[in-house]
């Protein structure tokens, strides 16, 4: 599958992204020099543009002519992207908060919104703390000396069964769930794979919210089935890909941030030591993670309803843009000079590393508590944990959608 590219069109040279995600940082860097309006190519040869600066990010993503309806975009009209396109389930993800704006976008949000306000996720924080203190136990059954994955062992299953039971989806779904995310997510699909994965993911969480209809528990999509029989008129399709898009988020962005915060801190060992001994608050630490190692590398996708103006340059009407969160993280016109360094002592540190706007991350407060737990809690039980190979050995998962790795290699001590 491929689409053509113009290269003529105003704005420069298109910067095309690597589907491997071999080198994000330099990747980012080309994409700052280029902006704030930087003309790009997606996985599969579709082009669109990137806002790569802070500011700039900021005013767009509460410009009401930017928008989530895929209708708008004059390639999808034109019938140039198609169904089998790896990136498809990013870009057409079917309706949700996720995909409308306005009043529409209130009506699927708000009762998310009220179930992850910042007083009701503190009180999540005992079931993560028993979690946490469980994945710790096993951990300290592993033969001393030994390399041990942190990511599958650690990073990964703590948020998953988190989101997991504030959803409701058992546990038994979730190495079906892991294996379908994994290919919704990769650049690597093979595109005759992708419209059976899309219909695979559909059908198991449609089969999970079937299931509470039938069985209704003490979790958010029960809650969302009670509210749309109350009125509040969400359909059984809204309901489905809420969920889906609650597992997604819920679960990548916390595994991603655990694991660049442990390769931030274990590759800056004196800023390491100065955490571990309360120098610096842990809040210091994840916050920096958030800013200069983001979990989020790049949002896909909104469209233009009419001509915005970004800078020197335009987002032409029906062009589409992402959010280059890689590239506005290291923004130095918005943190300084020294905007490439990790620095725990860094403040204000005024990112977007959850979005900003109408469609800012509801689940932020979640994902920050389970870090704060998680993290100080790892290095409060392996004081002495340390990567088990150099950091470039460590290899990006091909996802241009999420700063993330394949694996983690430590030695816990």
């Amino acid at each position: 599958m491929s689409c053509p590219i113009d290269h003529s069109a105003p704005g420069g040279e298109a910067i095309v992204l690597d589907p491997l995600v071999g080198d994000l940082v330099g990747e980012s860097t080309r994409l700052r020099e280029a902006g704030p309006l930087a003309r790009v190519v997606l996985p599969g040869g579709v082009p669109c543009w990137a806002v790569t600066r802070h500011a700039e990010a900021r005013a767009l993503l509460t410009d009401a002519r930017l928008v989530k309806d895929i209708e708008v975009w004059g390639a999808w009209q034109r019938g140039e992207i198609p169904m089998d396109w790896p990136l498809i389930g990013l870009a057409n993800p079917g309706r949700s908060m996720l995909t409308v704006d306005g009043e529409e976008h209130r009506r699927l949000r708000t009762l998310v919104a009220q179930a992850l306000t910042a007083r009701r996720v503190e009180r999540l924080r005992a079931g993560i703390e028993a979690l946490t203190t469980g994945l710790l136990d096993r951990l300290a059954e592993r033969p001393a000396g030994e390399t041990v994955d942190l990511k599958a062992e650690f990073a990964y299953p703590l948020p998953m069964n988190v989101v997991g039971e504030l959803m409701g989806v058992d546990a038994a779904d979730h190495p079906r769930m892991k294996a379908l995310f994994d290919k919704f997510f990769s650049t690597q699909t093979p595109p005759e794979e992708v419209p059976q994965m899309m219909a695979d993911l559909g059908a198991l969480f449609a089969g999970i919210v079937a299931g509470k209809k039938e069985r209704p528990g003490d979790d958010l999509t029960s809650a969302l089935l009670e509210a749309s029989e109350g009125g509040d008129r969400l359909t059984t399709e809204e309901i489905t890909n809420t969920l889906q898009l609650m597992v997604a988020a819920g679960h990548e962005t916390t595994i991603s941030l655990i694991v660049n915060a442990v390769v931030a801190l274990e590759t800056h060992p004196e800023q390491r030591e100065r955490v571990l001994k309360g120098e610096v608050p842990w809040e210091n630490a994840i916050e920096e993670t958030l800013r200069w190692s983001t979990p989020t590398s790049h949002v896909l996708i909104r469209f233009a309803r009419e001509d915005i103006q970004v800078g020197d340059r335009v987002l032409p009407k029906g062009e589409a843009l992402i959010v280059s969160h890689g590239a506005i993280g290291r923004d130095e016109l918005q943190h300084g000079e020294t905007a490439g360094d990790f620095d725990v002592t860094r403040t204000p540190n005024r990112h977007i590393a959850f979005g900003h706007g109408p469609h800012v991350c509801p689940g932020a407060a979640l994902s920050r508590l389970e870090a704060s737990v998680a993290l100080p809690a790892l290095y409060a039980r392996f004081p002495g944990l340390r990567l088990a190979v150099p950091r470039e050995e460590l290899r990006n998962r091909p996802v241009v959608t999420q700063n993330d790795l394949f694996d983690l290699p430590v030695v816990l001590a």
